[in-house]
This record gives structure tokens, C-alpha cells and sequence, in this order.
């Protein structure tokens, strides 16, 4: 291959590469910018018993349209189906931010309406997230595809810090109802970038979509996702809703798995699971989503209430997480792309992920700001190591005509372990708050307000501070089994050769870098 005939393709590249940066970090900035709006908002809409539905429905539409998104990449060709997926997210992000404004007619109820936005926006959000990963498996072998894997996991790192500065900022200096008005213009470059430069090759797939399946499959995360969201807070865990819910889950989840034994074109195979590196790496997927989201939503609450850092600075603490993140992210797809191996990397993530929680343990009132930063740094390399090494694992361990699926599922048991997660960890929290010697402080909630705090009597306020601090750290004491799962189950991952081109078998290839030759003229669809 000579150097001429190589640069065009690189240069192609590197510009769908941008247009799925874009993307990737619209969907991940978005629930970071409105959760530093949410006070606003409820202070214009009222409605402070719903305000909650405005994450859960973002999540709720996202959870639910991840695989079916990656089952119509399959069937229809990703090129068309993710530009539908970033258009809807435009729509919905239109929408939220005319709620309540008498823009679509008639008073109506504003916060009402901006939960039923946000659901359409988390529609899209699902086919923004698979869809990146699949079209960089589509572009991009195996073999090569850590190295921009790890540049995606730089773009998740950076929304996870960039989003409450944003958000704080926006809501400040303009209104809230530009933490979604700021989507469009973003979002119309990448849709006007990708829908010119990007081609992607032609799989051939019978046009068949199970809508059973589908229905099935959305009824019964629905009802897991209403669970984990009411239970302990809405309703009692014993109560019929909960249980109602329960069973509705168990029933629609049996009948999906009944139905997709038998339709030629299921939306999620469940032959994949019949690879042990598939099946596994879905596993690993569920408990980094469960310890990771699940935890990581206590640090900005230690530093507000127990360090005493602003809204704002909160986001500049969390730097050193996201900095070892990034940076071993990197590392590692550069080194993946380089050797071709893989194996070690989660194994070494869940072990050095495992110590992160376990340092995270000893936060308490006296923790400095420097102590703290250093055990985050040691959690972000334990989360480089894991992040996007899953994803390449599950992406290798399939056919190429099933990329879309997998990608689907491994982004899936993540959010679902992810909302698991946040759940136990958020009743634990609770639980042991309750019984500290805050817990008479804080009976109604009302007192974790950090100005509040600020407003105590100093003995009061050690106290309230104390409890804060040691059910925090209980709730990292309970993410330790977790992580410590995740290296146990990395070891019975097998080492199968990175496919060197996108056509080679997934049952292990010859090393050999071929992406050159099949990047270089590709078939376009």
C-alpha cells in the first residue's frame, strides 16, 4: 500500500471519527448539563415529587431502544438507521426545551411535558451510543479498532466532567432551557458530517423485524427499570406495585426468550450467548455498570455536603478520575492495536478497581481533597482498563453480520447494571444514613442542602457531616464484591486472535493487519 493511496482513507477516518465524537458526547453530556439544570426547572415547574422522571425517562428511553437500535443496523444498514437515531435526539431536544413554554400550544402541564420529551430524547440517545461503537466496528478491524475505542472512552471521560460545568454555566448565564437547546447545533454538524462523509461497507441481511421480540423485550426492562426506580422510594420492595412489576418483568423476559428461539431474525440472538467470551464479557459489563454508575453518583454528594465544594467545583474534583481514565484508555487501545492482545487488560481493571473502592472506604470527615483525588485516580485507571476493552471483546467474539446485536447487548447489561446499581447502592445510602446520628437531621431530606449544612449548629453539623461521610463510604464497602467479580470473571476469558479485516471469521483470524486493503475502497451503501 503506498503512501498516497493510504491518506485518503485515514483522512476519512479521522473525519467520521469526529462526526461520532460529536454524537457519543451528546448523549453523554446531555444527563450531566440537566442534572445541574434540575433545581431551576423545578423551581419554574414545581412538581418536585415528579422531578426524578426527568433522569429516569431519559434512562428508560435509552435502556429500552439500545438493542433494537442494534438489531436494525443489522437489518437496515447503520449508516441510515444512526442518522435517524441522532435526528430523533434533535427532535426531543427541541422539544424539552419548549416545555411549559406555550411554544406547542395551549399552557399545558410544564413538567409533565418535559418528562414525555425527555423520553423521546432518550430514544435517540440509545442509537447515539450503539450506534458509535458499531460503525467503528464496521470501519475498523479488530485488530486496530482499541486505538479508537480508547479515543471514545477519552470523549466519555471528558462529557463526564465537561457536563455539570456546562450545565452550571448555562443555567447561570442563560436559561435551562439551553442545557437541551445547545444539542442542535452540535448535533447538525455531526448529522451534516456524517451524512456526507460517511460510507460504510454492505452486509447483506433478510429484512425481517421481530416486533414481538421487540414489545417483549422493552415491556420487561421497562418494568426492571420501574423497580429499581420506585422500589424502596415510591413503593415499599413488599408492596404490590413492586411486586406487580416484579412479575410483569420475570413473565415478558421468559416469553422474549421463548419468542426469539423461534423467529428467524430475533433482536437480540440468544446463540450469542453460547460464545463463552460473549457471554462472559455481558457479565463483566453488568458489574462495571453496576459498581461504576452505582458508586460514582456518591462522590459529587461527599464533596458538596462533607468537603464542602460548590456545585461546580465538584465537577473539577472528579478531573483525576476521569484523567486516569483517559489516559490508560488510551494506553491501552494503542497497545491492543499494537500487539494484539487483550486478556490481561480486564483482569489487571478489575483488580486495580477493586483497590479503588477499597481506598474509597476510608473517606471520612477528615479525608483532604488531595487524599480523595488520589483514590479516584486510582478508580479512573481501574475503569480505563475495563471500559472499551469489553466493548472491543464482545465486537470480536461475533460475525460480523451481528455486530450491531452485540454491540446492543454489551452496551445493554451495562445501563442495566448501571440502573441495578444506582438502586441498591442509593437503599443502602438511605438505610444507614437513617440510622447514623444524622439521621434525625435529615429525616426529610431536606437537610443534605450544603447551604443548610453550612446553617447548623457546629455539634449538629459534625454530626450530620459524620453520617454523611460513613454511609458514603458504606456504600463503596458494598461495591467492593462487585469489582472484585469483575477480575474473577476476566479469567475465563479466552485470548481468540483479533481479526486483521472485517471479513475474516470471528472464531479467531490470522493477525496479520489487513485494514489498510479493506478500508481502502469499500463498498458504499
Amino acid at each position: 500500500m503506498t503512501a498516497t493511496a493510504e491518506a485518503p482513507v485515514r483522512v476519512n477516518i479521522r473525519v467520521v471519527l469526529a462526526g461520532l465524537m460529536i454524537a457519543m458526547m451528546l448523549a453523554m453530556l446531555d444527563n450531566m448539563i440537566v442534572s445541574t439544570a434540575l433545581p431551576r426547572i423545578v423551581g419554574e415547574f414545581g412538581g418536585l415529587n415528579h422531578f426524578t422522571w426527568v433522569v429516569t425517562a431519559y434512562v428508560l428511553g435509552t435502556t429500552v431502544s439500545t438493542p433494537i437500535w442494534g438489531k436494525l443496523g443489522d437489518l437496515y444498514g447503520r449508516k441510515a438507521v444512526f442518522l435517524t437515531s441522532i435526528g430523533i435526539f434533535l427532535f426531543g431536544s427541541a422539544l424539552c426545551g419548549m416545555a411549559g413554554s406555550g411554544l406547542l400550544g395551549g399552557p399545558g402541564d410544564g413538567m409533565m411535558e418535559l418528562i414525555g420529551f425527555r423520553a423521546v430524547q432518550g430514544l435517540g440517545a440509545g442509537g447515539l451510543m450503539v450506534g458509535v461503537m458499531a460503525i467503528i466496528g464496521d470501519l475498523v478491524p479488530p485488530r486496530e479498532r482499541g486505538r479508537y475505542q480508547g479515543m471514545i472512552a477519552g470523549i466519555m471521560a471528558i462529557a463526564m466532567v465537561a457536563g455539570p460545568l456546562v450545565g452550571g454555566f448555562i443555567t447561570d448565564h442563560l436559561s435551562w432551557r439551553w442545557a437541551f437547546y445547545v444539542n442542535l447545533p452540535l448535533g447538525g454538524v455531526a448529522l451534516i458530517l456524517l451524512a456526507t462523509r460517511m460510507h460504510l461497507p454492505k452486509y447483506r441481511t433478510e429484512h425481517r423485524i421481530d416486533w414481538l421480540g421487540a414489545a417483549l423485550l422493552s415491556i420487561g426492562i421497562t418494568a426492571i427499570v420501574l423497580v429499581t426506580t420506585w422500589g424502596g422510594n415510591e413503593y415499599d420492595w413488599t408492596s404490590a406495585q413492586i411486586l406487580g412489576l416484579a412479575v410483569l418483568a420475570a413473565l415478558s423476559l421468559v416469553a422474549f426468550g421463548l419468542v426469539e428461539r423461534r423467529v428467524s431474525e430475533p433482536i437480540l440472538s440468544l446463540s450469542l450467548f453460547t460464545n463463552r467470551n460473549f457471554a462472559v464479557i455481558s457479565a463483566i459489563g453488568f458489574l462495571l455498570g453496576f459498581a461504576m454508575f452505582g458508586a460514582m453518583n456518591f462522590l459529587p454528594l461527599y464533596q458538596q455536603t462533607v468537603q464542602g465544594a460548590s456545585a461546580t467545583n465538584s465537577g473539577l474534583l472528579l478531573l483525576p478520575l476521569m484523567f486516569g481514565m483517559l489516559v490508560v484508555s488510551i494506553v491501552v487501545g494503542r497497545t491492543i492495536t499494537k500487539t494484539g492482545r487483550y486478556r490481561a487488560f480486564p483482569i489487571i481493571g478489575g483488580i486495580v478497581m477493586t483497590i479503588g473502592m477499597v481506598l474509597l472506604m476510608l473517606l471520612d470527615v477528615d479525608t483532604s481533597k488531595t487524599e480523595s483525588s488520589l483514590y479516584m485516580v486510582v478508580l479512573g485507571v481501574g475503569m480505563g482498563f475495563l471500559m472499551q476493552t469489553s466493548m472491543l471483546i464482545a465486537q470480536n467474539s461475533v460475525e460480523q453480520k451481528d455486530l450491531g446485536a452485540a454491540s446492543g447487548a454489551a452496551t445493554f447489561f451495562r445501563s442495566i447494571g448501571g440502573s441495578f446499581g444506582v438502586s441498591l447502592f442509593g437503599a443502602i445510602f438511605a438505610n444507614r444514613l437513617a440510622d447514623s446520628a444524622a439521621g434525625a437531621a435529615l429525616s426529610d431530606g431536606a437537610g443534605v442542602d450544603p447551604a443548610a449544612l453550612q446553617g447548623l449548629p457546629t455539634e449538629q453539623r459534625l454530626a450530620v457531616l459524620g453520617g454523611l461521610a460513613d454511609s458514603i463510604s458504606g456504600v463503596f464497602l458494598w461495591a467492593v464484591p462487585f469489582a472484585a467479580a469483575i477480575g474473577v470473571l476476566a479469567w475465563f476469558i479466552k485470548e481468540i486472535p483479533l481479526r486483521g479485516s472485517l471479513d475474516q471469521p470471528a472464531d479467531g483470524a490470522s493477525p496479520e493487519e489487513q485494514a489498510e486493503t479493506a478500508l481502502a475502497s469499500p463498498p458504499v451503501r
